[in-house]
């Protein structure tokens, strides 16, 4: 089973693993949770949200600035 992801402008095919959830996915690649909006095939998503096979998952990197 697999999953697309999408992350710094780079898209991916990954394998699933066994009832993974966004912040597996968040922990894996090493994202801070809070520095980043997930959407699931794109609806935004909390971490708890569970992956699928054949989702899109697009991590999107919040910027800071003043």
């Amino acid at each position: 089973m697999k999953f697309k992801l999408i992350f710094d402008d780079k898209e991916e095919e990954r394998e699933l693993d066994n009832q993974q959830t966004i912040l597996d996915l968040l922990k894996e690649l090493e994202v801070s949770p809070q520095t980043v909006v997930t959407k699931k095939n794109d609806q935004i998503v909390t971490e708890d949200a569970t992956i699928n096979d054949g989702d899109t998952i697009k991590i999107i990197q919040i910027i800071y600035g003043g």
